[in-house]
């Protein structure tokens, strides 16, 4: 090959939700590899050794072979241009710190055109990443430079930009460990887990139960102490002050030394410790008052001792951590800046970034640290002798796991202070001599009480054990057992399916909850329409999870949504297939035949819960096929009550619906639980039986009474106009 090989990318779509591919948000991308298609990787020289060059790390890509190197193997074996963009897109989203793993690669209709599927967790991410690993793929094909870790580092920078903070991303996965959906509100980290009226909020470390008036406490450090201290904690003696000259005469009365602190800082911004002197005093004041935005200032007396962070998730304590003291040895050469590069910098736990648990020190870009120096006649300019000690900070980087050491006093201590102040999440500063004996023993103090703690020090501690805080947040906002979910049925096929997602929203409404419709005839409320667009589309159906009002929700999802969207929830309580069937419409996604529509239409089913139910029609020989496809149960619904299919699930213990002498029996089993006489309802419903029946199976799989169905039926309007609410 002489000549320069290209991969076009033809279109990309972000699949937001279960999809033909998965049950994750993907990107479907289409390429077409054009000559390439006659080039697998094995024939161009150099391939293999180039790729490999670029990005070691793909050696850890098990794909079909199922073994560590295993995509390399294929690669040597021979595969094709988009199967290696896939492996490579996915690989650059994990260089870039947004891990994933799934993706696949199928040949469409057309020669050299292929659809890639691979996960992202960000759009935009995914989006640059795609492009940036065809770029790689044609670099590797045709022998050219390409500049990995250029392109890594600008993915990086927008994986911190765009997606969800370390800690928040905790929280979610150990939401998505107990199963509970979560859905991102904002570009930022304002999270919603669980659905509808279940649902739970989270910021990071608030939540929806984090009281406005704990969070005003906490911010008021001398209110804090004062509530503190008249509940039995200790809390060190201090005075507010508003100008250096009150800072030295507080810090008189109070009894050298002294810590000053800002009335509004966190994260020991503006700290000094240990103050004896009338210099020392005001620089200090001078330090805090610019770190605290202009604030008043805290005089408070010195502790001598450790700070350590205590987490405080309800009324437990999950984690401890404790700071260090950070010195540099002179060399007779350095300066102190040089030394702080060289002796603390170079630790691969320091970094600016939040997935680092230390911070990098650059003395002379820090007022605290500067200040220090002053104290000792330095700066950081200055060359210390060789062998001599410099103390560089006090105290900070709580980030040393000491949860299993702290002696039962001192957690008590931390929990009491946390609901003195009224935070459900808190972090709680403490000064202690030492973190295993009680608290009587030794001098000790709560320093502050801060709402919306930082996690990443108890999730990655630069020493010990991490903890998972997250899953602690997940329990106390859920408890053990709930699960954040709400009922609901999802629709899929073309026999009338909008109008038998109203039915059935209209039954469940009837049953006492409030119900959430999204289907092609509108979007409605408790039977209300709020929208009369064609409303069987992801957006929609994401307003309907959203609402805090929501008990239930009705979705109706055709198979141009799953194809260019993907379904609004991750999974369902019933899901309802009435047929498979190919139409025009899907020629554009390369859906050519009733079996790729199969394919489509099964994505309803294979999100069905394990305790939810299928609601199959068993006049479909492609639907009765998805039976296998279920986890949970599965209802047939069909004319003839006397089918193979319906006799046979009758003869297992199973529940079927069916039309028997103008009624609609629920039978389960060999035991028929109800009849519904056709005579009862409009004729408009009488003559679609099948219509109705799909939407009496979805609600008996809700668990709603015969009684109630029946009577739904009847007071059911086709019109929405006329639909009461």
């Amino acid at each position: 090959m002489t000549d320069q090989k290209k991969i076009a990318i033809l279109q990309v779509t972000h699949l937001r939700g279960p999809n033909i591919w998965t049950y994750r948000p993907v990107i479907e991308a289409w390429l077409d590899i054009g000559q390439l298609e006659d080039y697998p990787s094995n024939t161009i020289d150099g391939f293999y050794e180039r790729l490999t060059g670029f990005l070691p790390s793909l050696v850890e890509h098990h794909c079909s072979p199922g073994v560590r190197g295993g995509f390399l193997q294929r690669v040597k074996e021979g595969t094709y241009a988009a199967h290696i963009v896939e492996h490579v897109t996915l690989e650059l989203q994990n260089l870039a710190g947004m891990r994933t793993g799934f993706g696949k690669a199928r040949q469409t209709s057309k020669r050299g055109v292929y659809k890639v599927a691979f996960r992202t967790r960000q759009e935009q991410v995914g989006r640059d990443a795609l492009v940036a690993g065809r770029d790689l793929v044609e670099a590797a094909i045709n022998n050219t430079p390409y500049d990995v870790a250029a392109v890594v580092a600008q993915l990086r920078e927008k994986v911190d930009d765009l997606c969800l903070g370390p800690s928040t991303a905790h929280i979610v996965d150990a939401a998505t460990e107990r199963r509970i959906p979560s859905i991102r509100l904002t570009e930022g980290n304002l999270v919603q887990l669980g659905y509808g009226i279940n649902q739970r909020r989270i910021w990071t470390a608030e939540t929806d139960q984090t009281s406005a008036i704990a969070e005003e406490i906490a911010s008021d450090k001398d209110l804090t102490k004062a509530l503190l201290k008249s509940c039995g904690v200790p809390v060190p003696e201090g005075q507010l002050v508003r100008s250096a000259e009150a800072a030295w005469e507080a810090a008189q009365d109070i009894g050298v030394p002294v810590v000053l602190k800002p009335y509004d800082g966190n994260h020991g911004r503006g700290v000094s410790l240990n103050l004896v002197t009338q210099s020392d005093v005001e620089a200090a004041y001078a330090l805090a008052h610019r770190k605290g935005g202009g604030s008043s200032v805290i005089v408070e007396k010195y502790i001598p001792g450790t700070e350590h962070r205590a987490l405080v998730v309800g009324r437990q304590v999950v984690a401890v951590a404790r700071g260090e003291t950070l010195w540099v040895v002179g060399d007779g050469v350095s300066t102190i800046d040089q030394l702080a590069d060289t002796q603390i910098n170079t630790d691969p736990r320091r970094g600016t970034g939040e997935e680092f648990p230390l911070n990098v020190i650059i003395p002379s870009e820090t007022g605290e640290v500067i200040l220090e120096l002053e104290r000792a006649g330095l700066t950081p300019q200055s060359v210390p002798a060789k062998d001599a000690r410099v103390l560089i900070q006090s105290n900070g980087n709580v980030a040393f796991d000491i949860t299993d050491q702290v002696h039962p006093s001192v957690i008590a201590a931390a929990a009491l202070a946390a609901r003195v102040v009224g935070l459900d999440i808190a972090g709680v500063d403490m000064v202690l001599e030492d973190a295993t004996k009680p608290l009587h023993t030794q001098r000790a103090a709560v320093i502050e009480v801060n709402a919306s703690p930082g996690l990443l020090a108890h999730i990655k501690p630069a020493e010990g054990q991490g903890r998972p805080v997250g899953k602690a947040i997940i329990e106390h906002l859920f408890g053990m057992d709930r699960d954040g979910r709400i009922p609901i049925v999802g629709i899929t096929g073309t026999q009338k399916t909008g109008r038998i997602a109203r039915m059935v929203a209209w039954l469940a409404h009837i049953s006492g909850k409030h119900v959430g419709l999204a289907c092609s005839e509108g979007l409605y409320l408790d039977g209300r329409q709020v929208d009369a667009k064609d409303c069987a589309r992801w957006e929609p159906g994401q307003r309907l999870l959203i609402n805090r009002s929501v008990q239930a929700a009705v979705f109706e999802n055709g198979s141009q949504t799953i194809l260019a969207e993907g379904l609004a929830y991750d999974k369902c309580s019933v899901g309802v297939v009435t047929d498979v069937s190919w139409h025009e419409s899907l020629v554009p996604f390369d859906i050519l035949d009733a079996e790729q529509a199969y394919k489509v239409a099964r994505t309803q089913v294979d999100v069905i819960l394990p305790t939810g139910t299928a609601v199959l029609n068993a006049a479909d020989p492609q639907v009765v096929e998805m039976a296998e496809l279920c986890d949970g149960k599965v209802i047939f619904y069909g004319m003839d009550g006397t089918s193979a299919v319906l006799s046979q699930h009758r003869a297992a213990g199973e529940r079927v619906v069916f039309v028997r002498d103008d009624q609609i029996v629920l039978a389960h089993g060999a035991q028929d639980i109800a009849l519904l006489p056709l005579a009862s309802l409009k004729p408009a419903k009488a003559s679609q039986p099948e219509m109705v029946m799909a939407a009496v199976a979805a609600a008996w799989a809700l668990n709603i009474p015969p009684e109630l169905i029946g009577a739904g039926l009847r007071t059911f309007e086709s019109n929405p106009k006329k639909t009461p609410y």
